[in-house]
């Protein structure tokens, strides 16, 4: 059995983290800590683990945590996690990253996130944690970047038609809507019930900090800078992520022919599916899954592509496991 810890356990993606490991026939969960008032079993926060998981939250204790683990996610909001991975590293514990410390160049986080990173040694060994792309590497990491929901919903979407040049560079356009558990377990006055409810509004227009992150990803399949236009949007659900993204054709192809390219791009990915011409995912069919679920359009010379996923499934948590098997060598999809 694999010993694993999470950091950051009461927050959506921590909690999340715990509901799928609960199930997980080769993980055992040893260490729970978060920033709480007092140390209590982690039923006695969520009651849904009562008789399941009645381990103790402690407060944060990297040191005893390290001791008890053989791998950790960490749960933890941006900035944090730079302050702990390096004793995890140390310990040669492996680590799940689920914030954004470990996802960008030392300067491009400086620029997007406001502060110097604390960890420069360990910045350059990050492996940014998109199984459809990066399954190699992240099979021999120790210390993995588990992506954005927003990327991860965008890179899928647009890398094959990347990748096979199809598409102008400067042309794609992502205009995504995501439900409100995306901004984690914060008060926060924008996020409340009468705040959220009967409203859609975009936010952070062109400046949200997973452009950059978008950025960097396309580029490296492209082989060539690219620059996105991405504006997210809050709408009125808990949960889930749907992406629309836009680009101008270079070449001739149809809506079969694009998605032949998408089939053919995603064999072999348990967790991406590309839906048959006429048809387009919607949120309802991801919520709860690590899918991704893509359909695209063709309309003359410009291609839509709709991705959708559960921002804290294959967003989140669900992609943090994934990764956590690829990196123990077990099968990608177990637990999932």
């Amino acid at each position: 059995m694999i010993k694993v810890g999470i950091v950051g356990a009461t927050g959506y993606a921590g909690e999340e983290v715990i509901k799928i490991l609960i199930n997980h026939k080769s993980v055992k969960i040893t260490e729970l800590s978060a920033v709480i008032d007092k140390e209590e079993p982690i039923s006695s926060i969520f009651p849904a683990f009562k008789g399941r998981l009645d381990i103790m939250c402690h407060k944060p204790d990297a040191e005893k945590t390290a001791k008890n683990v053989d791998l950790v996610f960490l749960a933890l909001p941006h900035k944090v996690s730079m302050e702990v991975v390096p004793q995890f590293l140390k310990e040669k514990k492996l680590v799940v990253d689920l914030s954004a410390d470990y996802r960008l160049d030392y300067d491009i986080y400086k620029i997007w996130y406001g502060v110097e990173h604390k960890d420069k040694d360990n910045l350059p060994i990050a492996v940014y944690g998109l199984p459809e792309l990066y399954y190699d590497q992240i099979k021999k990491a120790k210390l993995v970047a588990n992506p954005g929901c927003y990327p991860t919903s965008a890179i899928l979407g647009a890398a094959p038609m990347v990748k096979e040049k199809a598409v102008e560079e400067d042309s794609i356009i992502i205009d995504s809507k995501s439900g409100a558990t995306g901004a984690g377990r914060r008060p926060d006055i924008a996020l409340s019930f009468s705040e959220v409810n009967e409203n859609l509004k975009a936010y952070k227009v062109n400046e949200h900090q997973h452009k950059p992150e978008i950025n960097k990803i396309l580029s490296q399949v492209a082989g060539t800078k690219i620059d996105v236009v991405f504006t997210p949007h809050l709408i009125p659900i808990n949960r889930g992520i749907l992406s629309t993204i836009y680009m101008k054709l270079t070449k001739r192809l149809n809506t079969k022919g694009v998605i032949d390219i998408y089939n053919k791009f995603y064999k072999g990915k348990p967790f991406v599916r590309i839906y048959d011409e006429g048809k387009l995912p919607q949120i309802r069919d991801i919520v709860g899954s690590n899918y991704c679920d893509i359909g695209v359009k063709v309309a003359g010379d410009k291609l839509i592509v709709v991705a959708c996923i559960d921002n804290l499934k294959k967003g989140a948590a669900g992609q943090a496991v994934q990764n956590m098997n690829i990196m123990t060598g077990l099968d990608e999809t177990e637990g999932l």
